[in-house]
This record gives structure tokens, sequence and C-alpha cells, in this order.
């Protein structure tokens, strides 16, 4: 545990430094869509409720909070570039909070978003959800660590100490 805790400090602290191009657009991408996923959950709320499992109380409050919670994470991820890699990793928080809502989806056969048979559901969780987490990763700096991050590592350690 005593390692962990400056590895973790490491990895979400401030990035020095202009984001790479490919980087900063993936960034801007997910930004992008993290806001319309976040206004649809207020323009087609009914749509976002058939992901909200059985089991989950105030279904139509958490539909209109994660809605909320969406649009400010996309203003973070485009703005707080200086803390993209520790945004990221929220992101990535985010993404797995909201996972059990697409596993009901699927294992109770709710049509919506275009995905109507139990195969596109089932392909949505084994393929979109890695593929969401790993764009996020990226767009955060996190995986795969970007070359000038991996050049900038001395003696297994960042040449960049984060303040605690």
């Amino acid at each position: 545990m005593a390692r962990l805790l400056p590895a973790l400090r490491r990895v979400a602290g401030q990035r020095s430094g202009p984001q790479p191009p490919l980087r900063r657009a993936l960034r801007y991408a997910l930004a992008t869509f993290l806001a319309i996923a976040g206004v649809g959950h207020f323009t087609a709320t009914e749509t976002f409720l058939a992901q909200v499992p059985a089991w989950m109380p105030f279904e139509r409050e958490v539909v209109l909070v994660s809605g909320v919670v969406e649009l400010v994470l996309a203003a973070v991820v485009a703005l707080a570039s200086a803390r993209r890699t520790l945004v990221a990793l929220v992101v990535v928080g985010f993404l797995h909070v909201v996972l059990p809502g697409n596993i009901a989806q699927w294992v109770e056969g709710v049509d919506a978003f275009g995905l109507d048979t139990d195969r596109a559901r089932l392909l949505r969780l084994v393929v979109g959800h890695p593929l969401l987490v790993l764009w996020a990763l990226a767009a955060g700096d996190v995986w795969p660590m970007p070359r000038s991050a991996r050049s900038a590592e001395v003696g297994g350690q960042r040449d960049q100490q984060v303040p605690d």
C-alpha cells in the first residue's frame, strides 16, 4: 500500500506541456460525446429510462442526475487539460457506475437506442464498454502512456513531482 499511493499521485498528477494533437482530438471528441449523451438524458428521458435496472429506485431521478453528471464531465474533460489524467480516471469510474444499467438492458431484453436484439445489447457490453474505457484512458494520457511521458521517466519515476 505504501508504494501504491505515490504511484497514484503520479498518475493523477498534473501533466506538463501541451497534449499531442491526436490525444487532444480524442479528449475533445470524448467531451462532445459526453455532452450529447448528457443532453439526451433530458431530451429523450424515456429512452434512457430503459437502461435503469428494475431494482433501482427513483428511476427518473437517476436518469436526470446521470445526465447532469455527464454534462459536468463533458465540461471538465474539455477544459481541465492540466488534470486530464485524473479526469480520465473519473470518467472511467463513471462508465463503470452506469455499467449495471447496460447489463440490465441486456438481461431484461429492453429495446432502446436501436439495440433491439440480445446480440446487439451484448455486443455493446463486450465491445462498446471496453472501447469507451480505452477512449477515456487514451484521451487522458493514461494508456497507452504517451511517448513523451515514457521518455521523461528516470529510474522508474517521472521527473515531475506532484505536490502532496
